[in-house]
């Protein structure tokens, strides 16, 4: 498990290819007669690791923040269908007792015009698998045609803590999304469920 962590940091390897050229122009100040070219092969080669890591290779960490993003992208466009993949088959909250019921709501919910941009901040993921918590917050500006921005509010503030799971295809899944603020006040489902 140790060696996933270059996957996780690949700067790291960009910290070695700048180490490795720092020993290559102190072998060249003591050596001149070696031929440059070859010392400067290997820093190359592991900046080049670096990149192609970082391109070719999607960690937990990745995988679990493009979940939650695109969950975030369905509900700014109001597609329940979207969101169903992304959801575990045991999916339970303290609202929603199946994956069934979310799916009902989100798609009452995302009948009408609702909201108009969501920006995801995550505060921390915690992984441990075949489990994964994630903290985060959303800025939801609503949908000027909105009933909630027509009789409540035009901004809201929601901090969440989204529990996923690792599926048989290695991809997460979320099952558990609990509201735990909203506005920087303590909240839950039951204050923004209808």
């Amino acid at each position: 498990m140790r060696i996933l962590n270059i996957f996780e940091q690949p700067y790291l390897l960009l910290f070695a290819a700048a180490f490795v050229l720092f020993v290559a122009l102190v072998i060249r100040i003591f050596f001149p007669r070696i031929p440059r070219w070859p010392q400067l092969l290997l820093p190359c080669l592991l900046a080049a690791s670096a990149f192609g890591i970082d391109y070719l290779v999607r960690t937990d960490t990745e995988k679990i923040r493009t979940t939650i993003q695109s969950a975030a992208k369905a509900v700014r466009n109001e597609n329940p269908r979207a969101i169903e993949p992304l959801i575990a088959p045991a999916y339970s909250d303290s609202y929603h007792k199946t994956k069934a019921a979310l799916i009902a709501h989100c798609t009452a919910v995302l009948s009408e015009p609702l909201i108009d941009k969501n920006i995801t901040r995550f505060l921390s993921i915690d992984i441990h698998p075949p489990d994964a918590a994630v903290l985060c917050t959303a800025n939801i500006v609503f949908d000027k045609r909105s009933y909630v921005y027509q009789s409540y509010k035009q901004l809201m503030l929601v901090k969440m803590k989204i529990q996923l799971q690792k599926d048989p295809a290695e991809e997460w899944l979320i099952s558990r999304c609990e509201i735990l603020e909203i506005d920087r006040l303590p909240a839950k489902w039951g204050n923004i469920a209808y």
